[in-house]
């Protein structure tokens, strides 16, 4: 019951829920994620870790960045639940807005910078 309620404690957050569908489209690092959100970068990565440690999402380094992804094949209730989300909301405008700007981000050129390095915390 402490997973499913942790869970759904993830979910119950605008940011957090347009994160996920940002990272349907493809793995972000947190500068790209912040740029599309335009909030700022701790509250990015305060949000990327509360979705992580619920299990919604995996992080990997990648030289200088740290991707953030769908967590897949690991928990079947996870995997249910992230088949589900990929339909639901999608006609939303602000989803819509997100999706398009994610796939058209470019890590290089919004921050080519070390700090995308930090993973969050």
């Amino acid at each position: 019951m402490r997973t499913l309620e942790r869970i759904f404690k993830a979910l119950a957050d605008r940011n957090r829920l347009r994160i996920l569908k940002m990272l349907e489209v493809k793995p972000m690092c947190v500068c790209e994620i912040t740029a599309v959100l335009g909030i700022a970068q701790p509250s990015v990565s305060r949000h990327l870790c509360i979705l992580r440690d619920a299990g919604l999402l995996r992080d990997e380094k990648d030289g200088v960045w740290t991707n953030y992804s769908l967590a897949r094949g690991g928990d079947g209730m996870i995997d249910a639940l992230l088949l589900q989300m990929r339909k639901w909301g999608n006609a939303d405008p602000v989803v819509l807005r997100d999706r398009r700007k994610a796939g058209m981000s470019n890590r290089e050129a919004i921050c080519g910078r070390p700090a995308c390095s930090r993973s969050a915390e």
